[in-house]
């Protein structure tokens, strides 16, 4: 995969591609990484890349020319941007908090792209008339960062993880997200921590009985803590029956009605 980074501050991405496994991906063949400076796309010697918002308003707006010059190189080498086709070279993401919300199911979807580009805003945003190049816009979360150079790190991370030969392919299966469930809890040396030991199913080598406890303590979790993803995902018979024998507080049997009732 080639990862294509359009932004006015490169210098961010400086400490990221050290990170273990970024390094690990792109020594290894397979990731490419470039960072591309919009700046050097801006015309007259302040590199103008900003100004004014039409129709007033606090901020500055992101100039389109430079973006779109940036995105041009980046597709097709040298040329300028009205000469885009529809079949120009890679999978464009713009980073945005008006976009769709990032998911684990976005990332590996990503993850399929041969060339993925990522365009960073900034300040106020980005002029409006760069979108319809955009192929996605993303957003990874619902609150506001100065910048897309954050939210491009997280999809670099969420997507590079995924590929093949980064991480061992169970490393990745079993995840947060991954079946619409939260994780479940994790243990390790001592066997006891201030009095707290590791629950007993995780030591008894039946591993019928580990991934029953497993999949309980995932279900518990998710309803406690995200009960929207179970909304979304519904449950099966014995998923519900594993939650009904739970001891959970009216709040949460309603909860699990609810999604019983909605749920498949």
């Amino acid at each position: 995969m080639k990862i294509s980074v359009l932004t006015i501050f490169p210098e961010m991405f400086d400490g990221f591609l050290r990170e273990p496994v970024i390094a690990r991906a792109v020594s290894r063949g397979i990731a490419s990484i470039e960072i591309v400076d919009i700046r050097r796309f801006a015309g007259g010697s302040f590199r103008h890349i900003d100004d004014d918002t039409y129709g007033g308003g606090a901020g500055m707006v992101m100039r389109a020319q430079p973006i779109l010059d940036a995105l041009m190189a980046v597709q097709k080498g040298n040329g300028r941007a009205e000469d885009l086709t529809e079949d120009a070279e890679g999978y464009v993401c713009v980073m945005t908090p008006a976009g769709r919300l990032y998911s684990q199911q976005t990332a590996r979807r990503l993850a399929e792209k041969e060339h993925l580009i990522l365009i960073c805003g900034h300040y106020e945003g980005i002029d409006e008339r760069v979108m319809r190049h955009a192929d996605e816009e993303i957003s990874i979360g619902d609150y506001i960062l100065t910048g897309g150079e954050l939210p491009a790190k997280v999809v670099m991370d969420s997507v590079i993880r995924l590929l093949d030969g980064v991480l061992r392919k169970e490393s990745t299966q079993r995840e947060s997200f991954e079946e619409g469930l939260l994780e479940y809890p994790q243990y390790t040396k001592p066997l006891v921590v201030e009095g707290e030991p590791v629950p007993e199913a995780l030591l008894t080598g039946d591993h019928q009985r580990i991934e029953a406890w497993r999949l309980r303590q995932s279900l518990i979790r998710t309803l406690r803590r995200r009960p929207d993803l179970l909304r979304r995902r519904g449950l099966s018979e014995r998923e519900r029956h594993m939650l009904e024998t739970e001891e959970l507080t009216d709040e949460e049997r309603q909860l699990l009605r609810t999604i019983r009732e909605t749920g498949r």
